[in-house]
């Protein structure tokens, strides 16, 4: 008897531990950290790419230091590695990711508003965590900067095309304070000058139109730009091209101009929104595209800077339709008392589901909080269904993002800041945090 009731209180222990541990592991199966320290803009994109089993992503910390991780989103080892040792602390200089065609990583990054692009490669990404040190590279052509005079880097933005003999593109805010592009046919050993094409005429030295960038990472490259910053332009309108095969083209797909016939202006793009008084000053979030590889856009309102409208565009039957998501509140820079906020136009943040893009996350001001939700779309934008991913927080959670790679048949995964501290894009106490939605 004594025997039965000792492997009795065994196999309960057993169990009892069983529990707990499987309360642990629920507890932590499907959000966490990525890391204490860590910040990232919304310009330099894919901030995070899926590979695999694994995530590649990376931020800038407190300090200044730029940092990577190798993510395995099955196992949730988390393997960080330095990029670069104290470059500076400002949030804008977070690393960009691509595969090469030859299953390297790279991770691309600059300094703000400087004359550094930096390159750190990962061989052997499923064996290996750490990245080489850091290239520098220098594109800026003399040619280019003497039609476009004025010398700065900010921003990288990498795209590879299967179809271009895996060719990768990286695109920023270069010369002439303007989008460039240059590209690399050896993997990112080498890289052609840069060259800008968007600007206007006659060329304003201080005027920056502002791009994002996504990609099928076949053969197809889509790009959504603004007139400049909201805080610049009195009517800051959204366009769009596409690149291909050696063009830029409008939607329906007319020719813009040749690679070689650069730069073309704003308004030989597709007008997707022209901003006005009442409607408010526009900026993006994000593009990606539909099953029938048309773009989708989510890009803001603001017809006051204490309220930023959401948007979400299609391209369909020859023509661009946008409709309402939400209102999102109004900055979440945390303003020190007495002084006006210098960035009163970043909101939250929106991010598409790169192979579903019916599916957006958003960060809005509910309850005087930013909070992350998934809103999801059956008719283009017309109606939503809504989840709550964060809910009674504490602090802000904004600029959300969910990882390119990632298909329409695995579970979703998004990442986001979550703010102690963001009083300026160089004064900042932030993390990196995940969701894994099974």
């Amino acid at each position: 008897m004594m025997l039965q009731n000792i492997k009795l209180k065994l196999s309960l222990f057993i169990c009892f531990l069983l529990l707990i541990n499987n309360v642990k592991v629920s507890a932590q199966e499907n959000k966490g950290y990525l890391t204490n320290d860590g910040t990232w803009c919304w310009f330099s994109d894919p901030r995070a790419i899926k590979v695999g089993d694994y995530i590649f992503t990376g931020w800038v910390k407190s300090n200044g230091t730029i940092e990577a991780t190798k993510f395995n989103y099955k196992t949730l080892e988390n393997d960080p590695s330095e990029l670069y040792y104290l470059l500076e602390s400002d949030d804008h200089d977070n690393p960009a990711f691509v595969p090469t065609g030859e299953g390297d990583i790279l991770a691309m990054y600059t300094r703000h508003s400087r004359k550094d692009l930096f390159i750190n490669v990962l061989e052997d990404y499923k064996n290996q965590s750490n990245y080489s040190k850091p290239q520098f590279i220098h594109p800026i052509s003399k040619a280019e900067l003497e039609k476009f005079p004025r010398e700065t880097m900010t921003y990288a933005n990498p795209f590879r095309l299967t179809a271009e003999n895996d060719r990768i593109y990286c695109f920023g805010r270069w010369t002439g304070f303007k989008p460039n592009m240059m590209w690399s046919d050896d993997h990112g050993e080498t890289w052609s000058q840069s060259k800008v094409f968007i600007t206007n005429y006659p060329f304003d030295i201080n005027n920056r139109p502002y791009v994002k960038y996504g990609s099928n990472g076949i053969s197809k490259i889509h790009v959504v730009f603004t007139d400049g910053h909201p805080r610049d332009e009195p009517t800051n309108s959204v366009y769009y091209a596409y690149y291909e095969s050696g063009a830029f083209f409008k939607a329906n797909g007319e020719k813009i101009r040749d690679t070689t016939k650069l730069p073309f202006e704003p308004h030989d793009a597709d007008l997707v929104f022209r901003s006005n008084e009442k409607e408010g000053r526009a900026w993006i979030a994000d593009i990606a595209s539909d099953k029938n590889d048309q773009p989708v856009i989510l890009y803001t309102k603001s017809p006051s800077e204490n309220n930023h409208e959401y948007w979400y565009a299609t391209y369909r039957k020859g023509t661009w339709q946008s409709y309402k998501i939400c209102d999102s509140g109004k900055w979440f820079p945390q303003t020190p008392e007495g002084k006006k906020e210098y960035e009163p136009h970043y909101f939250g943040g929106m991010s598409l589901h790169p192979d579903n893009a019916q599916v957006v996350y958003l960060s809005r001001e509910i309850n005087g909080i930013f909070e992350i939700e998934r809103w999801e779309t059956d008719d283009f934008g017309k109606s939503w269904s809504t989840e709550s991913i964060t809910k009674n927080s504490t602090k802000d959670n904004v600029r959300p993002y969910v990882p390119r790679g990632l298909s329409a048949n695995e579970s979703e995964m998004v990442f986001w800041m979550e703010n102690e501290k963001y009083i300026h894009y160089t004064d900042f106490k932030t993390s990196i945090k995940y969701f894994i939605r099974k």
